[in-house]
């Protein structure tokens, strides 16, 4: 019970690994505030938990919207009385192609809701966890192509590189001032993002071949990583960025 009697606050949380993480959370013991754009999917994350015993509100929000993330942290405080940890989880994938292609647009909106939306999120919960005694802990999800590059997915991978680099300054930054802030950085994780991706077995097939462990990850496995890093076991980690890919990067 890694998270006994802490509150957990998981943006993205109603499907693919943002769900994963808010079960896991409360299986090690927290209260999980499960927030999410979609608020039926975020009912049913929230379902999920109090069916098997835990304790969870749904909240709506959209992570780019600052007064929604400031009153959503406010829902969470008013609700379970604190905001120990945070997992910002909420991502989009963009367009995938070559770059002399890509419309700005989706360029800047796939920015703004990966890096902006990070941004937003943390420095609301940054805000919160200023005023306890006890700070709290973080987690941004970044991606391995926030370390290596992707062909046809510029957008994402300056995004994710930024959420890396954003992850090293936030624990520069509040580390002595009780708040430890990390990022995850996972490959293929089987969710409905990459099955947009995998359209066909042979390009899954070309996916599991980039991955030396010789298949696609699962999101409760991120999801451990994420608790990990949320828990005192990872007391002494600030800043960092732990890859759990199965090999991809390592190549």
């Amino acid at each position: 019970m890694e998270l006994d009697g802490k509150t957990a606050f998981v943006t993205g949380a109603g499907s693919g690994i943002g769900r994963a993480s808010a079960l896991a959370m409360a299986q090690a013991g927290a209260r999980v505030a499960v927030v999410d754009i979609n608020m039926d999917q975020a009912r049913q994350t929230a379902g999920l938990i109090s069916d098997n015993g835990g304790n969870a509100v749904a909240i709506a929000g959209d992570v780019c919207d600052e007064l929604a993330m400031a009153d959503a942290v406010k829902q969470c405080v008013e609700q379970f009385g604190s905001l120990d940890c945070a997992l910002n989880n909420a991502g989009i994938l963009g367009q995938l192609s070559p770059f002399e292609d890509q419309p700005i647009t989706d360029f800047r909106r796939v920015v703004e809701v990966n890096l902006m939306g990070t941004v937003i999120c943390a420095q609301a919960e940054i805000t919160q966890m200023l005023l306890q005694k006890d700070g709290g802990a973080i987690v941004n999800m970044a991606s391995c192509a926030g370390l290596v590059g992707w062909e046809n997915a510029t957008a994402y991978v300056a995004s994710k590189h930024a959420v890396v680099g954003l992850t090293k300054t936030l624990g520069l930054e509040f580390g002595a001032r009780g708040i430890r802030i990390n990022a995850v950085c996972p490959s293929f994780v089987v969710t409905a993002m990459t099955d947009a991706i995998l359209e066909s077995p042979e390009v899954e097939a070309g996916a599991v071949a980039k991955h030396p462990i010789g298949r696609l990850g699962k999101p409760g496995e991120i999801a451990e990583a994420v608790v990990y890093l949320l828990s005192s076991r990872a007391s002494f980690m600030s800043g960092s960025s732990m890859v759990v890919d199965g090999g991809y990067s390592a190549q």
